[in-house]
């Protein structure tokens, strides 16, 4: 006596039909990230960072908290993928900085200058790019997935690499002196950040008798100078 057996037979659908099924989930899938973002960036432009929560960035975009889990390991990653768009938008007035046959000191005045000007329109931007730059290495590979990572590096590269090749530039036609092009435009990057932020704060603490502190002003404008000719020194021959 013979038993017969069934074969399986896969019921999930193959061919051009499933793929344009995934491809459909994929494109909602991306849409609705944008939306997280976009969502998130505009609380930050309106409220600023510290009141950006879970529950209001969901609310926002008309869904529950659970569902921006699905989409993205936790708030660090929704920060730094909002840092993105802001540094995307950085690096195109940076390029625009740069356009023209100026001197390499003219191009690292308005470079540098275009850094400043665009925190001080942004202060969203400052305050994301320090709670990011808050965090270790290590705490950050740990709570952003290797996309969200790659991301925000090719952004920040982005407008770092800007700077760095116009030192580069100056060095090689001998108009500026610079041992380590990426490095000075890393450290202006961290430092201009500190400084946005005096910007805001527009507070100066000084000592008008010996240990007697008293307090000061300080202007956009005058951070947007220091900053400037700050760089200007670092690459001076």
């Amino acid at each position: 006596m013979h038993t017969a057996y069934s074969v399986p037979v896969s019921t999930r659908p193959s061919g051009p039909e499933s793929d344009g099924r995934r491809s459909a989930a994929a494109a909602r899938r991306r849409a609705r990230e944008a939306d997280i973002v976009a969502a998130t960036r505009k609380i930050f432009d309106e409220r600023g960072v510290s009141d950006a929560q879970i529950e209001d960035i969901a609310k926002a975009v008309g869904i529950n908290r659970a569902i921006v889990y699905r989409h993205f390991t936790g708030k660090d990653e929704i920060f730094a993928l909002t840092l993105v768009g802001y540094l995307d938008e950085l690096r195109e007035r940076m390029l625009t900085a740069t356009e023209g046959d100026s001197a390499p000191t003219d191009v690292v005045r308005d470079v540098v200058g275009t850094f400043v000007d665009y925190g001080i329109e942004h202060p969203a931007f400052v305050d994301c790019a320090q709670t990011l730059m808050r965090r270790s290495g290590s705490d950050l590979l740990d709570e952003l997935s290797e996309s969200a990572l790659f991301r925000l590096g090719r952004a920040m590269n982005g407008c770092l690499t800007i700077l760095t090749t116009v030192f580069e530039d100056g060095a090689a036609s001998g108009e500026l002196h610079v041992k380590d092009a990426n490095l000075l435009a890393n450290t202006l990057y961290a430092s201009g950040l500190g400084a946005l932020q005096l910007a805001r704060v527009g507070i100066l603490v000084s000592e008008s008798a010996p240990g007697v502190p008293t307090v000061g002003s300080v202007s956009p404008d005058q951070v947007r100078d220091f900053l400037v000719t700050s760089a200007l020194a670092l690459t001076a021959k």
